[in-house]
């Protein structure tokens, strides 16, 4: 009879390939779309790369690393199908069509940075790069033009912020003040508002977020360089 190996537990086998910091961020980015932020920990990333959990810790310190370390990885992935001639605005959607893709690709993380991490957006990623270009392509001047990339960014990670976290959908289906007197619901438990069908169509908001913020900003290059020629 044949003697059946016993397999060792995982964590305690012998790697075939070494650590590394590539190899951790992506076991790590594996777990987050699997489970979430909350649930990576230290032990259970070495559990996925079959490794002693002391071992990590000679490539990272400890799970705010590992968080950078993946958000970095991610960034650094972002590739806008924009040419560099085509006009300024339909650059701008598809850069923000291609943020919104990375962050429904990979959706815990994206939300972790959104909300978590400030500085997840750096001087030399591409998003950041094809974007400031963009926005100097638009005719602002180029002292104004982190001033207006900036506040572009920041419209689309909240909207993509409250898409992600069901906001945006539950927002879109509450009824405007003194709706329910004329529906006869006034004790309906706002709840019930939640999303039962299959609410609104939030690729078309997003369109409609994007062409908002490019008209804004047309707008304010026509009104003149002080926001205030134009009212605001």
């Amino acid at each position: 009879m044949e003697k059946k190996v016993r397999r060792p537990p995982r964590g305690t086998r012998k790697r075939d390939v070494p650590l590394s910091e590539a190899g951790i961020y992506a076991a790590a980015l594996r777990l987050i779309d699997a489970d979430g932020v909350e649930a990576l920990t230290m032990r259970k990333l070495a559990t996925e790369l079959d490794a002693n959990p002391m071992s990590l810790y000679y490539h990272v310190p400890n799970k705010e690393a590992v968080m950078r370390g993946v958000t970095t990885m991610v960034g650094a992935q972002f590739r806008t199908v924009a040419p560099e001639d085509a006009p300024w605005q339909e650059r701008m959607r598809l850069l923000a069509a291609d943020l919104r893709a990375l962050a429904h690709r990979h959706p815990e993380l994206m939300a972790y940075s959104f909300s978590r991490q400030p500085d997840f957006i750096q001087p030399d990623d591409p998003f950041w790069t094809a974007l400031t270009a963009a926005v100097e392509a638009a005719g602002v001047p180029q002292s104004e033009v982190p001033e207006n990339a900036a506040l572009m960014v920041a419209v689309v990670i909240g909207f993509l912020t409250a898409e992600l976290n069901g906001s945006l959908r539950r927002w879109s289906t509450l009824e405007p003040s003194g709706s329910e007197d004329q529906h006869g619901g006034g004790d309906a438990d706002l709840d019930s508002a939640d999303v039962t069908s299959a609410g609104p169509d939030q690729d078309h908001m997003f369109r409609l977020m994007v062409n908002t913020l490019i008209t804004g900003l047309e707008s304010r290059l026509t009104g003149g360089r002080d926001g205030r020629d134009a009212g605001l």
